[in-house]
């Protein structure tokens, strides 16, 4: 497994732990990380093990990353490589697969066909022209929603269906659902009568600048809301431009920065909307935690929205970067404090089942 998330390196963190649940699954799981830090050990159970690139410059990460794939399946057996994304890791695995003859699987959790993607920056434009080139070599690609699998069907008709997988991110709903509340924010904020959430990591594509400028156009007419909140809750590399922009629109105290929390289940708990403004999302993975808690759900037409939003009455979806839509989706949902009990009837994979799922999609890339 190829992978740029550094928190596999950290023992104790939940991807970290679910690499060791995953190793379960087959004979050795050997996870290498494009990343600075060393670690005192390779092997962290009897068939895990984790290995750093250790490069202080990103463009050291295909060279170390190749080197150490090349020790690792030079051992022989059967191997199946399996690349975090299609662009960077993808790249490596080709490589790998170029050289030892083994299956490469593709993993694609953003939709990098969104032109809202390929218009970000420089750096994306190559990224894409890059991922297109290796889908093609890929001999399966696992997909985390059916907007991506569509998108690839629609732009490789000739790569075969059959090795497009489906398998979303594992989100343990039920244990969101059953969860206390430890953090009322209603109580942390008293005052206001209707609390939008927003969580997510604080960068462009998020679009949090829409959210908070269609905010203050609608504020004022979110009858029968006199005092409304919207609590942004994360971390990144806009937060310096967005604090400009809360004093600009004179929102300083109807708009609430916090960092990342591990208690979300208390905050969606006690939210009154659930918003999302992103202009692409692979999955979008809090709004179904947010649905688990019975929050409703203003979201951007993308990832999942629609798979559970549209025509389940659990919220409003918009286009991208709509923020006329998006004032009416507000004044519309205000004062609006229905909890969508009826969520607990659409069924997700439990763990179990889900790590099955996972372990077929390797089986699969190998022709089993």
């Amino acid at each position: 497994m190829l992978s740029t998330d550094k928190n596999i390196l950290q023992s104790g963190t939940e991807v970290h732990e679910r690499m060791k649940e995953y190793a379960n699954l087959i004979e050795e799981l050997h996870v290498v990380v494009y990343g600075r830090q060393r670690i005192a050990e390779s092997r962290i159970t009897a068939n895990f093990f984790i290995y750093s690139t250790v490069n202080s410059h990103k463009i050291g990460y295909f060279r170390s990353a190749y080197n150490i794939g090349q020790k690792i399946l030079a051992d022989g057996g059967e191997w199946i490589i399996t690349a975090q994304d299609p662009f960077e890791t993808g790249l490596v695995g080709y490589w790998l697969k170029k050289r030892f003859k083994t299956p490469l699987q593709l993993q694609i959790h953003t939709d990098f066909l969104s032109p809202y993607f390929w218009q970000e920056s420089v750096k994306n434009k190559i990224r894409v022209l890059l991922a297109k080139w290796l889908v093609k070599k890929a001999d399966c690609i696992r997909v985390v929603s059916e907007r991506i699998k569509g998108s690839l069907i629609s732009q490789f008709p000739n790569f075969p269906i059959s090795r497009i997988i489906v398998l979303p991110i594992f989100i343990d709903v039920d244990k969101i659902r059953t969860a206390s509340v430890k953090t009322d924010l209603r109580k942390k904020y008293p005052g206001y009568d209707f609390i939008i959430l927003m969580a997510s990591r604080l960068t462009k594509e998020k679009n949090i600048k829409m959210a908070i400028a269609s905010f203050e156009n609608a504020k004022h007419q979110m009858s029968p809301v006199k005092n409304p909140l919207l609590l942004i809750v994360g971390d990144g590399p806009k937060k310096r431009r967005l604090d400009p922009l809360v004093v600009r629109y004179s929102l300083g105290n109807n708009v609430k920065f916090e960092p990342w929390t591990d208690d979300l289940a208390s905050y969606y708990k006690t939210a009154d909307l659930f918003l999302l403004t992103s202009n692409y999302e692979g999955y979008g993975r809090t709004i179904i935690e947010a649905l688990a808690a019975d929050c409703p759900v203003i979201s951007t037409d993308v990832g999942i929205a629609k798979e559970f939003i549209d025509g389940n009455h659990f919220g409003i979806i918009i286009a991208p970067n709509d923020m006329r839509a998006l004032v009416g989706g507000l004044q519309k949902m205000a004062g609006h404090k229905e909890r969508y009990h009826e969520f607990k009837n659409i069924r997700l994979p439990d763990k179990n089942t889900y790590l099955d799922l996972l372990k077929r999609t390797w089986l699969k890339c190998d022709g089993n």
